[in-house]
């Protein structure tokens, strides 16, 4: 989906009174809340711009502890947490009760959840309130996650979900590598 057909969408969203918006939430004095996690850029850019379309508050999921900023030992961070049984301890726990819409936005880690929003999800009483996940994934797809997020938050009301294929770090650093590989070949560096 290009960008074009994303804002358009917001578009029909604000319209329409999906997200909150206009007469929908005059009528119920309801907040807005663009709760979101991102690593490489991709889910932020989307959700600053739902945040700045619907005047909501931006609230990022963070870990308590950084995750590593080389790609490669992140890839191996987020799958030792993806298959452990514990909940990653995060920043801090965002505040919802003043907040009746949910835009949920995360990319997909390995087909899975990340687990910083597993664990923001687990600790957030979504019930009763109305959420529009947006996905980002590098490819392969957002798999079952809804599943997922759907037995973490089952008393919440979903919308359909956004799924937008992003490029995929792992693609743009194999063909940097596949010219570092050819120019060394060429020149010493």
């Amino acid at each position: 989906m290009s960008r074009r057909q994303v804002l358009h969408a917001a578009a029909l969203a604000a319209a329409s009174g999906w997200a909150g918006g206009g007469a929908a939430r005059a009528q119920g004095g309801g907040q807005t809340a663009v709760v979101f996690l991102s690593r490489s850029g991709n889910t932020r850019m989307l959700a600053g711009h739902l945040s700045r379309r619907f005047n909501a508050d931006l609230i990022e999921v963070r870990p308590r502890d950084p995750w590593p900023d080389d790609y490669d030992r992140m890839v191996d961070w987020a799958s030792r947490w993806r298959e452990g049984d514990q909940l990653l301890p995060l920043e801090h726990a965002p505040d919802l009760s003043g907040h009746d819409t949910v835009f949920l936005g995360f990319p997909i880690w390995g087909g899975s959840l990340p687990a910083p929003m597993r664990s923001f999800l687990t600790a957030a009483d979504l019930s009763g309130k109305t959420v529009l996940p947006f996905i980002t994934h590098g490819g392969y797809g957002p798999g079952n996650t809804m599943a997922a997020v759907h037995g973490l938050a089952p008393n919440a009301s979903f919308m359909p979900e956004f799924i937008l294929r992003c490029d995929q770090e792992r693609d743009t650093l194999n063909a940097l590598r596949g010219w570092l590989s050819d120019v060394s070949a060429q020149t010493p560096l």
